[in-house]
């Protein structure tokens, strides 16, 4: 599970990169300043929760059962929280109006807000080690 992890979060690092890159250059020439700020905030919640994946992916902290309830919470948020970010900021640009699945960035920014107090409990409920 711990390489699955990895390897998922090393791959929404690099799509970050892509698309943050994308959207600075390539889109700042067709969207509205406000449109680019809300693609912005896709690309760094993406990023933030790709760093969160490499941590849980590389620690001693966290069950294996537990790392894999906080992989898929953290993979569906990322995914319906930042994918439809950079849906709505695109959407004068497509044919598709992404206003009709507005409603799945509430729903993934729940998942992770789910994500990040799953990790609190957990480490609250850890018995501390002899860490010196």
């Amino acid at each position: 599970m711990n390489k699955k992890i990895l390897i998922t979060a090393s791959i929404f690092g690099i799509l970050a990169v892509i698309l943050g890159a994308f959207g600075a250059h390539a889109l700042k020439k067709i969207m509205t300043v406000e449109a680019q700020q809300t693609f912005e905030t896709g690309v760094r919640y993406q990023m933030y929760h790709a760093i969160l994946l490499l941590f849980i992916g590389s620690t001693t902290y966290i069950q294996q059962k537990k790392k894999k309830i906080l992989y898929y919470l953290i993979v569906i948020g990322i995914i319906l929280f930042s994918g439809s970010i950079y849906g709505l900021a695109t959407n004068l640009l497509t044919t598709f109006n992404f206003k009709t699945i507005g409603f799945a960035t509430p729903i993934g920014g729940l998942l992770l807000i789910l994500a990040w107090g799953f990790l609190i409990m957990n480490f609250l409920k850890n018995e501390p080690k002899n860490d010196n």
